[in-house]
């Protein structure tokens, strides 16, 4: 248990958080930045961990919008000789430009020991892959069953175990998430790396099998040759990326419990894209928050992202957004996923991947053009 003065302590740090987020000169200068990937490029590979030189990279969920970058931002480094992208896609559009003998685009199966044993000792030995970067998982909150648990955990442990067999692999690193957190009023607001994950039975299978996925490949830091790493990365609020507040957020309208404004912490895609970067980089291995440059209350969030904000008892929140997606398909947002949050503040604390990564956020989220 913490004290009153480790309590206070975080408190301040929340508050210096929030002020930073609300610089509007942040926001200002961000918007200028006509290339985001380029803007990686810019930040030294300054931290306390030891540099490393990735030669060749391969990246899961290459078609995703954090995919589609973090290989833009390793198209800028010379050193990085071979780049492989995987995606469910028969084609990525996206990365079409840059297609060629640097980079390559293959479309692959990544629940099928075959193909993934197939990708790891040809392509990948041929081309001399050296650090694996999974992102792959599937998005949709509202999907569940077999299918869904083989690509978020049997896929990323059969990825791992052959990664070990493979000698060109040096370095894996996973892209977690901050949801596998348990939040509770009886847990200090600040998480760190060694907070309570969510391991509850009555857990969504959403949040149920990343925290699986995150355990299974934390288990092998300790028994695998190969370099390991977890970054649970803040919410990341963008477009085709499992967001549910950015899903949240595309009503007109958002219902938020009353009595209730907790604090969020949220992540842009140039600093999630910017994380999995650096953690290339370095030799150290072992869990990183990856906390975003937005720190603000709910309210704050849905003011900022220009919607018609509406006070709701709790329980008729829950039945609301139910009803909501019985109507409409598309939309993804489950108040279930979301009610602890939605009462309590949690932030996630990046002390470890700032000194260790030499990570801190710089780029806030652009709600203007997120939400026009």
């Amino acid at each position: 248990m913490h004290s009153k003065h480790d309590i206070s302590v975080q408190s301040n740090t929340i508050t210096h958080q929030i002020h930073e987020a609300s610089d509007p000169s942040d926001a200002k200068e961000d918007r200028h930045a006509k290339d985001p990937s380029a803007s990686i490029r810019r930040y030294p590979h300054s931290s306390a961990g030891t540099s490393r030189i990735p030669r060749g990279v391969l990246v899961t969920g290459a078609t995703t919008p954090a995919g589609i970058e973090l290989i833009r931002s390793f198209l800028l480094e010379p050193h990085v000789e071979r780049i492989i992208a995987v995606g469910a896609e028969k084609q990525a559009p996206m990365l079409e430009p840059w297609l060629g003998e640097r980079l390559r685009y293959l479309c692959l199966d990544l629940t099928r020991e075959r193909s993934l044993r197939q990708l790891l000792f040809g392509e990948v030995a041929q081309g001399g892959v050296d650090t694996v970067i999974h992102t792959a998982s599937h998005r949709w909150a509202r999907h569940r069953g077999s299918k869904i648990h083989s690509l978020n955990v049997d896929a990323t442990r059969q990825l791992l175990q052959i990664c070990e067999q493979q000698p060109s692999i040096e370095r894996f690193i996973y892209r977690g998430f901050g949801e596998v957190y348990d939040i509770s009023a009886e847990y200090p607001l600040l998480i760190e790396e060694d907070h309570a994950l969510h391991l509850s039975p009555h857990t969504p299978q959403w949040v149920r099998d990343r925290v699986e996925a995150d355990m299974m490949v934390c288990m092998r830091m300790g028994m695998s040759r190969l370099q390991v790493v977890v970054l649970r990365c803040a919410e990341c609020v963008a477009p085709d990326t499992g967001s549910q507040l950015y899903d949240y957020l595309s009503s007109r309208v958002c219902f938020q419990p009353l009595g209730f404004d907790p604090m969020l912490n949220l992540l842009s895609l140039p600093d999630l894209t910017r994380a999995l970067f650096l953690a290339a980089h370095v030799q150290e291995q072992g869990i990183f928050n990856i906390p975003g440059k937005d720190t603000l209350p709910l309210s704050a969030v849905i003011e900022r992202s220009q919607r018609l904000h509406l006070y709701a008892p709790g329980p008729l929140v829950s039945w609301l957004y139910q009803a909501r997606s019985w109507t409409r398909r598309n939309k993804d947002f489950r108040y279930d996923l979301n009610r602890e949050r939605f009462h309590l503040s949690a932030i996630l604390d990046g002390s470890r991947a700032s000194l260790i990564l030499g990570y801190q956020p710089q780029h806030p989220i652009l709600w203007s053009d997120l939400f026009p």
